[in-house]
């Protein structure tokens, strides 16, 4: 398959397993990722994972600040096949167009469900017991194109968005893996999306990340395990401020909500249907820790 030439367009640590399969398996002649971003109270430029990964497999990379108005490099290469996982901005129609054997994009859910740019945090964060990836046609619109082949992946009570990405990224890679050849070759028949049964997700905004204590327990648990490792969920008490990496759940019939139940190793928080006990933080300005660190601390500073 060394004879078929690919441009890959993806961003994240997601996409860098993607990019290896395609580097060994296809001619890789272009890699476009999105420009590098400031980073750190420095505000040093940093390359994305993929762009790292690209250079040191010593292939150019285009980084396009707009990929619709700014994609003449990609029609001059005359690619045979397009591959996108996770790049960050929608590709033009006439881009799409391009490539002899289309233009694919590997999705972090089972569609049609979780359209959109936030599928494993909503997978999470609703408490689905499964989700998977998509091997998908693209089109005009977002996450609507044909389907290729699925793959379902168990979401288990441990699982936080951290892990979750971590089996979804090596599930696509391999999905992509055992359907190349077909795709490059037209052996596929393309499976329509049933529309009626959509649903879609949106960005993570800074509110999102706020715990209500009044929600209930599980759905508590669920964000917090939708946002860790990054950017994690943010609670503010009276006298307490922090993330929180890790917690867990203990059902009970307990009032006020609001109340925080400290003892020598463990903190909790009454909610709704129970308490919520902290395993792992990060306190505002400091690292991360384990909850019995923190408390440590507190009766140091007593």
């Amino acid at each position: 398959m060394k004879d078929y030439k690919v441009v890959f367009m993806g961003t994240p640590s997601f996409a860098v397993p993607v990019l290896e399969m395609l580097i060994a398996k296809v001619n890789v002649v272009l890699v476009v990722t999105q420009i590098d971003k400031q980073v750190g109270r420095k505000k040093e430029y940093k390359m994305s994972p993929v762009k790292e990964t690209a250079l040191k497999n010593n292939i150019k990379v285009f980084q396009p600040l707009k990929i619709k108005e700014d994609y003449d490099i990609i029609a001059s290469l005359k690619p045979d096949l397009i591959v996108t996982c996770a790049y960050g901005q929608i590709l033009p129609s006439k881009l799409l167009d391009i490539p002899k054997k289309g233009s694919i994009n590997i999705h972090a859910s089972l569609l049609p469900k979780y359209r959109g740019s936030s599928p494993m945090q909503y997978a999470l964060l609703n408490g689905d017991e499964e989700t998977g990836v998509t091997l998908m046609y693209m089109d005009e619109q977002m996450d609507t194109g044909d389907i290729i082949a699925q793959s379902i992946c168990k979401i288990n009570k441990e699982d936080d968005l951290g892990t979750l990405h971590d089996k979804l990224s090596i599930l696509g890679t391999k999905l992509l893996e055992n359907n190349l050849e077909n795709i490059l070759t037209g052996n596929i028949e393309r499976i329509k999306q049933d529309n009626n049964k959509a649903t879609y997700t949106k960005m993570i905004e800074r509110n999102d990340e706020v715990i209500d204590i009044s929600d209930n327990g599980e759905n508590i648990i669920n964000k917090i395990r939708a946002l860790s490792p990054s950017p994690l969920a943010y609670l503010k008490l009276p006298n307490y401020e922090f993330k929180i990496i890790k917690a867990h759940f203990e059902k009970k019939d307990i009032l006020p909500i609001g109340d925080v139940l400290i003892t020598k190793n463990s903190f909790g928080i009454i909610v709704k249907d129970g308490i919520i006990y902290l395993d792992i933080i990060k306190p505002i300005g400091k690292k991360q820790m384990p909850i019995k660190s923190y408390l440590n601390g507190l009766v140091r500073n007593i």
